[in-house]
């Protein structure tokens, strides 16, 4: 996790991310304040259930309103390889820092055996924004991803490739008609289940694609309405602590969740719900777009040092 120094609405993001609110804002210390409110909370929350938790600390210069969303700049993966992304927005871009991987390998003593890094393709004006473009189903290798402005499929192509991951593609609208701007927001997958908002997904052979790769490979479905994705029912994490698996998602989610949904995420999982209403609405992003999961195996001495583009 990185607590922010400087949050707030970013108005290079919201183009394309139409969970983003600007109205009403109480100003930029007291967004900055909540935020941080917030951000608290979570991290305690998490470790109260036993996650351990690694936070960095952002910087306040360059200003990097949406550095609490790590986990669109870069992932952690079982063989050791750390992926760093290609980002939309140009002030999203400083958020790589080579500060904070380094802070992660030697706090979390893990082994890393390689960097890919995707980086050079905002070059040529194409993106993939990380775990918030891609669903993971690690231990399928399947990578689930809506195509967006923020979600290029030549991107996907070189991660599928480098990273040997199936990929299972599609596109995703929101209620106005406009592409959901993450695959995060769209669904979610554990370990033996899988949130998915079938509404969102126009196209009946892709739904039928994704709802019958998911059941293919185990996974019990949470079909879950536009309603519903709006309050960020499809954002969400499942973590392993030591003690078992949780589900880490906000307050804002849970609520919108009927009870044999509920049910159902609670036969696989402790359900910990959060507060963060200031970061949903002035940030676009929900519970899972603030953590980065760290899958890197761990290692007894030595490191390798990342370098960031």
């Amino acid at each position: 996790m990185v607590r922010p120094a400087c949050f707030g609405f970013n108005p290079q993001t919201a183009a394309s991310n139409a969970f983003q609110q600007a109205a009403d804002s109480p100003g930029e210390g007291e967004t900055q304040r909540l935020a941080l409110i917030e951000f608290d909370g979570l991290a305690k929350a998490l470790q109260h259930a036993g996650v351990e938790v690694l936070i960095a600390p952002d910087t306040p210069r360059p200003v990097k309103p949406d550095a609490i969303f790590p986990n669109n700049w870069v992932s952690f993966h079982f063989d050791g390889a750390v992926a760093l992304y290609p980002m939309l927005a140009p002030n999203r871009r400083s958020e790589r820092r080579e500060d904070v991987l380094d802070q992660v390998v030697r706090e979390g003593r893990f082994r890393v055996s390689r960097t890919v890094d995707l980086t050079h393709r905002e070059a040529e004006g194409k993106f993939l924004e990380g775990t918030g473009s891609l669903v993971l189903d690690r231990a399928h290798r399947v990578a689930y991803a809506s195509l967006s402005p923020r979600t290029d499929l030549d991107v996907l192509g070189e991660f599928a490739q480098l990273l040997d991951y199936e990929l299972v593609t599609f596109e995703a609208w929101d209620a106005a008609d406009q592409p959901v701007y993450h695959t995060n927001v769209v669904m979610a997958i554990g370990t033996r289940f899988a949130v998915v908002c079938g509404e969102a997904i126009s196209e009946p052979s892709h739904r039928d694609a994704v709802f019958n790769k998911l059941r293919a490979a185990g996974h019990d479905i949470v079909d879950i309405t536009q309603r519903q994705l709006q309050e960020f029912a499809g954002n969400m994490l499942e973590l392993a602590p030591a003690g078992g698996h949780i589900v880490a998602l906000s307050t804002t989610a849970w609520r919108s969740l009927g009870s044999a949904q509920r049910r159902l995420l609670e036969s696989h999982a402790e359900v910990v719900p959060v507060a963060i209403p200031t970061i949903e609405r002035f940030g676009g992003g929900g519970v899972r777009c603030m953590l980065a999961e760290l899958h890197l195996p761990k290692r007894e001495y030595g490191g390798h040092r990342l370098t960031v583009s």
